[in-house]
């Protein structure tokens, strides 16, 4: 059960979720069980990897790639995850009928929904409907027909104009970590920006704090 489909993290969260129901049985039901998730071989297997700190674009920074950017259809696909917080899949599946006023509908998305719905400023949405009627886009066909590795290269060639390597990853990762920074509930940053079905998910998004920038909250807090 425990090792059978799925990605490695999954696996890590199927054998905590079966250490935690058989300890739970032991304390309050049977003292005398023992813990088959307690084996040494399984303990070895799924030991607690090291925490990811991810580096995190900064919200300048990110202005910068996208205002440099000349080339109207790659600032509309940086922008949807940058300011979105889409992931590249997600941009290059949206048709002219997944977009309306203030958000976007995402058809059969990762979670396994039958759609999802992303906000984004309406200054966005104009543009990205300004792109569709210039291009005579029609209500079935995709906006951004290119393949995933032409978007990733996109996203490359954009990073370099402001001396960084950047990954489509990357901008969503920004959109989250930004509008936690700015304030925005943690709740509202998981369901709403990053879709995430879980807050532990959505905390490892968020980018490292540094002691400079801690120093400079707390000052803004109480100085």
């Amino acid at each position: 059960m425990i090792t059978k489909g799925g990605k490695q993290q999954t696996k890590h969260g199927r054998y905590s979720h079966l250490k935690a129901f058989f300890n739970f049985i032991k304390t309050n039901l049977d003292l005398s069980i023992q813990n088959p998730c307690d084996a040494p071989m399984l303990r070895k297997i799924y030991r607690p990897g090291k925490p990811i700190h991810w580096e995190v674009v900064e919200k300048e920074t990110v202005d910068e790639i996208i205002f440099r950017t000349t080339k109207l259809r790659n600032r509309l696909i940086l922008e949807l995850m940058a300011r979105g917080g889409m992931r590249v899949g997600e941009v290059l599946k949206l048709t002219p009928k997944d977009v309306s006023d203030h958000k976007l509908t995402i058809q059969s998305p990762k979670s396994g929904k039958d759609a999802e719905v992303v906000f984004i400023p309406r200054k966005v949405v104009e543009r990205l409907r300004a792109y569709i009627k210039e291009q005579a886009i029609e209500t079935e066909q995709r906006i951004f027909p290119i393949t995933y590795a032409a978007a990733r290269i996109v996203v490359k060639k954009a990073g370099k104009l402001a001396g960084i390597a950047l990954r489509p990853h990357d901008l969503r990762r920004h959109a989250a970590t930004y509008a936690s920074r700015s304030g925005v509930p943690i709740e509202i940053v998981s369901k709403v920006i990053l879709r995430h079905a879980n807050l532990s998910t959505t905390q490892r998004y968020l980018g490292k704090i540094s002691d400079t920038e801690a120093t400079k909250w707390i000052e803004n807090l109480y100085g």
